[in-house]
């Protein structure tokens, strides 16, 4: 049981922890925090959270766990922020998409990495990034990855680990480094081509009549576009070796399907399509 859990930023992500932690009754008390007092309200009329604070000090004062739900590229200073009021004693972990990024930036504001800090990483979420969106079944069946450190308190993995088994996660562990080469081919690469494609589209002299005449496949290709760009810059930004390895490969491989196109290589277009469905069909079911 979470005593007091305090999360900094509540959008999608940690408005949906918090209810999950709700439903499964693994938390007594929910403290928000943000810059943003209208959302914080909004958050606690969805009752998302119980109380919120806009002194960061004040919000994770008392708290038992501390998550950090904001984008990457506020990790340190909300860190810098917490930092004078954070207990010893406090489990803090995060849900970053870039896990070699936070370790680094807590390391340079703690000047070490606390033992009681478990980085995290919930694969899971929609192209809505607001606490509106919150809702507690987000992480149901879905997976959450830890990557704890060689000196990760023991206790606080395993606290950790057990709050994301209460939302309803399938939770398994990872060496930072391999989650991050992972996470740049199996969510980075295809938001980057998402984001690409309709920016390329929208730029063209009749994009309004392309995409009047665009079909489901393009709304399902391009679904995670709407995502919040914020974010996603900050994930490009925190990720940049393992993505840009990621987007040359792909980029080779394009570049084998246009050759093929260009030659009028019709078995060739067959053969990667065939086993490219081989491999969608085999990972849909």
């Amino acid at each position: 049981m979470i005593n007091r859990l305090c999360i900094i930023g509540v959008g999608l992500i940690g408005g949906s922890l918090a209810l999950a932690l709700r439903r499964s009754g693994h938390v007594k008390q929910v403290i928000g925090h943000s810059r943003d007092a209208a959302h914080l309200q909004k958050a606690l009329e969805l009752g998302v959270i119980d109380a919120y604070e806009l002194d960061p000090c004040k919000a994770v004062a008392g708290a038992d766990v501390v998550v950090l739900a904001v984008p990457l590229g506020a990790i340190a200073t909300v860190c810098e922020l917490i930092k004078p009021a954070l207990d010893p004693a406090v489990v803090l972990t995060d849900v970053g998409s870039a896990k070699q990024s936070v370790v680094n930036d807590v390391a340079r504001i703690f000047g070490h990495v606390p033992p009681r800090f478990v980085p995290g990483h919930p694969i899971a979420g929609t192209e809505k990034s607001r606490v509106e969106a919150a809702f507690s079944e987000l992480y149901d069946g879905r997976r959450v990855i830890l990557t704890p450190l060689a000196d990760t308190d023991v206790q606080a993995l395993a606290r950790v680990r057990e709050m994301w088994q209460s939302a309803g996660a399938i939770v398994e562990e990872m060496d930072v480094a391999h989650h991050d080469l992972v996470l740049a081919a199996t969510s980075h690469l295809p938001h980057m081509l998402a984001f690409g494609l309709v920016d390329s589209l929208a730029r063209m002299n009749d994009h309004d009549e392309i995409f009047r005449y665009a079909a489901g496949g393009f709304r399902d290709f391009t679904r995670i576009a709407s995502g919040d760009p914020v974010m996603w810059r900050d994930i490009c930004l925190a990720n940049p070796e393992a993505l840009l390895e990621m987007m040359a490969r792909y980029e080779n491989d394009l570049h084998d399907i246009k050759h093929a196109i260009t030659a009028a290589d019709g078995d060739s277009l067959l053969e990667i399509f065939t086993r490219a469905k081989q491999a969608r069909d085999k990972f849909v079911k």
